[in-house]
């Protein structure tokens, strides 16, 4: 069986376990992972629409379709 290799993000969260953070800094860093990857997942979602012309009259027909 191979053994898989931990990510840079995993070790780091590791380290912020190890400290048994209470659970009101567990919330906390949650959602700044979750504010983190919503705006990154937002900035590519725009940088496609700009780059591939869309505009908001395609994306109105493709959300009714």
């Amino acid at each position: 069986m191979q053994s898989q290799k931990l990510t840079s993000l995993q070790l780091e969260l590791l380290k912020v376990y190890s400290f048994e953070p209470k659970e009101e800094d567990l919330l906390a860093i949650k959602k700044l992972m979750a504010q983190y990857f919503s705006d990154k997942l937002q900035c590519n979602i725009q940088k496609s629409i700009d780059e591939k012309g869309i505009t908001e009259e395609d994306l109105k027909n493709w959300i009714n379709e």
